[in-house]
């Protein structure tokens, strides 16, 4: 006989539904009707309506608030218990009088409501799809509410849900609706206190905060009592419970507090987990140094689950995680795994302070957390790594992904203003261009300036819900500057282009820079005013070194770099002494989420390439140097012209590689052609066909020029020193592994054998797999097929590493035909439920594999189309962004583009679409 603690039934005293025992709720109490208050699931509801758009203008502050939330759980599998008891209480900033509580609630069996200890009958409150609507007569009360839910059978994982027999929560953005009835937004902060209470069979029980008491119940249960000092919305709350083992360690803060770090995980996985540990004890670190903010709980736990939509969440003091976003070991996990694990670890611990200290107020304001916190994970690495080599990464998906977003039919502002399925709006708008706005306002402030902000943004606003106006107005007053026209960065939705010409005059010497600012229409906003712009730029002499930049009647002294305000619809800046004529080296690091045109010829890129101070330039020039070739390669293609590759573009490549003293990782990043996605979003109109043949064509070339050149530089680095998911090493093993995939190219015998004796020796992942993408990519089907099988045989109990293997062969232009994809759906390794494998198998498919997925006769966006209908039952938010490559369907040229058309349609024609799903396609189809 165990004892009892808060919130756990007390012996001989059951007169508040807060402390029945279980027993007294296998059936509904006799004032309410068995099956009266159970609401129908969201499919049910979409049958019935077509969702509703929230409007940020609409927004208006919560009647109610509540001060604390109790919660208890009694688990079971397909009807878990919950009751919760809320002290409530009028909001004074809402208004006069005492308007009807409404609580969020979906897909939950009401059993019981009460206020102030007395039982409400169903005539004194309406239950409805959407939760309940509860009558007030007074300013403060206590509602206690009981309701029960079916985690096994919860596959969108949104609420609580099963993962291989765990407990887990989702609750960003209204996944807690699913598990209580509850005022479900952001603005509602309150303290919360959780128990658990399971069968003794699952030992870990965790919630947010700390622990405060633990028990056992009737021998065979036991409970455990979680209280978070903090308070908090209630997407920020957690549960897990399951069969756990852990790995611990500790952390000094800067002002001596120990706090104690946990990472829970299945036991098979227990000796993944140390590089999770030190990437958070470093992030840990940083956050004191860089920004000054220190932990504040007695505890920081990490869960890895299998089974999860997005990469992590943030909860406080308890951090779910996918699995594949902290799990890694050298021979499970890729150099780029550790990179990710490590940002986003970071990215998550961050949250504490930009996002749980500080939230935002609506859901509207979701890149006042995410914007802002993608940009700090991004500086973290950036110091723990390449940060040329970072930054490449971050852009090169902001202009493939992101500006193709902008250029869409779900284009929104960084600040949407209207949804109607939140779940559509994490998005890379709002996380990384979101990173880019608060990148610029660093770029223009500076370092201490940027600090000065963020220090007294946390300050102002530490335990409430803010918005991205507030953020503004404390880098403002932080700084004594006025950002009113930068503000339109987080209401304009689009990507600026900068049209940029420039004049010498040789006898003045004197140059004059023009900058023209537009920004093309996107839905709902045909028109856009000028944004407020930082250029970062500098100036080439005709040798490569830099030019001083002075400013036409500036005192200042000569530098070699500037940060140009662009605010007009055109402007001039005029630079004197320029003693001969310069070459501009324009955007610097990127100081911009822009798209610049600006002639360069070829000659001037390959300058830009050899000489320009600035990393990222040096790159960029390669990257426009390769666009131009291709180009000229896409047209020859459709004119029917013999294809030739211009001789600037190898002899650049050549250079590159032969060039000593470079950061390996950036001759990579140099040496990698635009993938077909990045062309498909530079084009006007997309051809697929020609862009496969040019890109094929260009790769093909480039192999056999540079196959001496890149096997000396694969033979210098092939060595076999002990794997350490360090910066150098990682560059290192990234020029190798991209020479072997060019010389792979060539088909040669000799190169193949190279794929082949490192696959066979590789002692990490980042070698394996790459040698076995160059065979899967390359070789003929045979070689590639026992190496699939050897692969598949050794690491079939590790799912991360079987994600890797059901990817490659998906992504394979040669082996991922849409049969090889259908097969890889039926093997035993795949399930449609679990959105890793989804993602690893459907999603490369759709966004990777360009060749294979845009075969001419649309049957790749047929089959993509099928298995969104089918996901939509299952999991929304994983249909609706499984979706994305057909909504891009008005680029496309005649043919293929009415085949995507046909297939978004009959994705709206089958009906009992999903909120998520709906919004999507219904935008997509569109045709004005």
């Amino acid at each position: 006989m165990g004892h009892s603690g808060p919130g756990l039934p007390a012996a001989g005293h059951h007169d508040s539904p807060w402390q029945r025992p279980l027993d007294l709720y296998s059936n509904h109490p006799a004032s309410l009707r068995p099956g009266e208050f159970i609401v129908e699931s969201e499919f049910r509801i979409m049958r019935d309506a077509q969702p509703g758009t929230v409007y940020l203008k609409d927004y208006r502050q919560p009647d109610y608030l509540v001060d604390s939330t109790r919660l208890r759980f009694e688990l079971e599998p397909n009807a878990t218990l919950v009751q919760s008891r809320l002290k409530v209480r009028r909001n004074p900033a809402a208004g006069e009088g005492l308007p009807p509580l409404k609580l969020d609630g979906v897909n939950l069996e009401l059993l019981s409501v009460a206020m102030d200890g007395a039982p409400l009958a169903a005539a004194d409150f309406t239950c409805h799809d959407e939760g309940l609507s509860i009558p007030v007569d007074r300013a403060e009360f206590t509602l206690e509410i009981c309701n029960r839910i079916d985690p096994e059978g919860n596959t969108s994982l949104e609420g609580l849900y099963l993962s291989n027999g765990m407990y887990c929560t989702q609750c960003e953005a209204e996944g807690f609706r699913k598990i209580t009835y509850y005022p479900d937004r952001p603005d509602v902060l309150s303290k919360f206190t959780a128990t658990i209470i399971a069968p003794r069979d699952y030992p870990i029980l965790l919630s947010n905060g700390n622990e405060v008491e633990r028990g056992e119940i009737d021998g065979d249960r036991h409970f455990v009592t979680w209280e978070d000092p903090f308070a908090k919305p209630a997407y920020l709350f957690a549960l897990v419970a399951g069969r756990l083992e852990k790995v611990e360690d500790r952390f000094t803060t800067m002002s001596g507090r120990e706090v104690v770090l946990q990472i829970f995980t299945e036991p098979k996985n227990i000796h993944k987990c140390a590089h999770a540990m030190a990437s958070l004890k470093a992030a840990m670190r940083w956050d004191e140094e860089v920004y000054g903010r220190e932990y504040d709980l007695d505890i920081f736990m990490i869960v890895a689950v299998d089974h999860f939509n997005m990469g992590a969440m943030e909860n406080k003091g308890l951090n779910i995680f996918n699995s594949a976003c902290v799990l890694a070991s050298p021979e499970t996990a890729t150099d780029a795994a550790f990179q990710r694990i490590e940002s986003i670890v970071a990215h998550e611990y961050f949250h504490n302070w930009s996002g749980n200290r500080v939230t935002c107020r609506d859901w509207f304001q979701l890149s006042l957390k995410e914007g802002f916190t993608v940009f700090r994970d991004a500086e973290f690495s950036a110091d723990m790594n390449s940060r040329a080599v970072k930054r490449i990464e971050d852009v090169s998906m902001l202009r493939t992904a992101q500006f193709a977003e902008d250029a869409g039919p779900m284009s929104h502002p960084v600040r949407p203003d209207s949804y109607m399925e939140i779940s559509n709006f994490y998005t890379l708008t709002v996380y990384e261009k979101g990173a880019e706005v608060v990148r610029m306002i660093h770029t223009l402030l500076g370092p201490e300036g940027f600090r000065r902000g963020s220090d007294l943004y946390f300050d102002r606003h530490d335990g409430s819900a803010a918005t991205c106006e507030d953020f503004i107005a404390a880098m403002e007053d932080a700084n004594g500057v006025e950002l009113q026209q930068f503000r339109r960065w987080y209401s304009q939705a689009g990507t600026p282009i900068l049209e940029i010409s420039d004049d010498y005059d040789a006898k003045q010497q004197r140059y004059v820079l023009t900058v023209r600012q537009s920004c093309p229409p996107t839905p709902g906003q045909p028109e856009k005013q000028p944004f407020h712009i930082p250029l970062k730029m500098g100036l080439l002499g005709a040798d490569g070194s830099a030019l001083p930049l002075v400013a036409e009647g500036s005192s200042e002294g000569e530098i070699n770099e500037r940060v140009l305000e662009i605010t007009e619809a055109e402007q001039s800046f005029t630079f004197e002494n320029i003693a001969e004529q310069p070459l501009p080296s324009l955007l610097r690091g990127f100081s911009a989420p822009v798209k610049v045109r600006y002639d360069y010829t070829p000659a001037q890129l390959r300058l830009l390439m050899r000489a320009d101070r600035d990393a990222f330039n040096r790159w960029d020039a390669s990257q426009r140097l390769a666009f131009g070739a291709m180009a000229q390669l896409q047209r020859d293609f459709r004119a029917g012209i013999a294809l030739q590759l211009s001789s600037e573009l190898v002899e650049a490549y050549r250079s590159v590689l032969q060039q000593e003293g470079l950061d390996p990782a950036l001759v990579a990043e140099m040496l990698t052609l635009p993938s077909a996605q990045t062309l498909a979003e530079e084009a006007e109109t997309i051809d697929a066909e020609a862009i496969i043949a040019a890109r094929k064509f260009a790769e093909h070339t480039l192999a056999e020029a540079l196959y001496d050149e890149l096997l000396a530089t694969y033979r210098r680095l092939n060595h076999d020193k002990p794997y350490r998911p360090v910066a150098d090493d990682i560059a290192e093993r990234r020029l190798k592994n991209t020479a072997l995939a060019y010389l792979c190219v060539t088909e040669r015998k000799d190169a193949l054998a190279l794929a082949e004796a490192q696959f066979v020796a590789a002692t990490n992942m980042t070698d394996s797999s790459a040698a076995l993408a160059a065979l899967v990519n390359r070789a003929d089907d045979q070689c590639a097929e026992a190496a699939l099988q050897s692969f598949y045989e050794r690491w079939k109990e590790d799912d991360q590493v079987v994600d890797l293997w059901l990817g490659l062969q998906s992504s394979s232009p040669q082996r991922g035909t849409l049969g090889a994809v259908r097969a890889l759906m039926l093997h035993p390794a795949f399930e449609l439920t679990n959105p890793n494998r989804v993602r690893a198998v459907l999603g490369t498919f759709a966004n990777r594999n360009f060749t294979q997925f845009h075969q001419p006769d649309g049957s790749g966006f047929h089959f993509l189309a099928a298995q969104v209908i089918a996901l939509d039952k299952l999991n929304p938010q994983i249909a609706a962004r499984l979706v994305t490559p057909l909504t891009r369907w008005k680029k496309y040229r005649t043919g293929p583009r009415e085949a995507m058309h046909a297939a978004l349609q009959s994705v709206m024609a089958s009906g009992q679409l999903s909120a998520d799903l709906y919004e999507v396609v219904s935008k997509s189809l569109k045709t004005d």
